[in-house]
């Protein structure tokens, strides 16, 4: 399946009726896309979906952190963590 194309949606139409737009987005799991002499120029989601992408970007960015820490010798082996998990239970 194929994820759903983000709404174009000209800055013009925002311009006149910016409740509208701001509905639909609201409303819609994917971005709209405003764009400017036909080009994007930027896009707009949901507080929902934004929440989402910051919960997401702060698990990689832990996950990269982990991985330099590994890298540097600086991490835990997996044994060690699960070891760990198993005396908090």
């Amino acid at each position: 399946m194929f994820p759903k194309l983000p709404d174009l949606i000209p800055v013009s139409d925002l311009e006149e009726d910016a409740v509208s737009v701001l509905d639909r987005v609201q409303q819609s799991t994917t971005p709209a896309v405003i764009t400017k002499e036909g080009r994007a120029a930027a896009v707009l989601i949901s507080i929902e979906a934004y929440e989402q992408v910051e919960k997401e970007l702060e698990i990689l960015s832990l996950l990269i952190r982990g991985e330099r820490e590994i890298a540097t010798g600086e991490g835990f082996d997996l044994e060690s963590v699960f070891a760990e998990a198993r005396r908090d239970e």
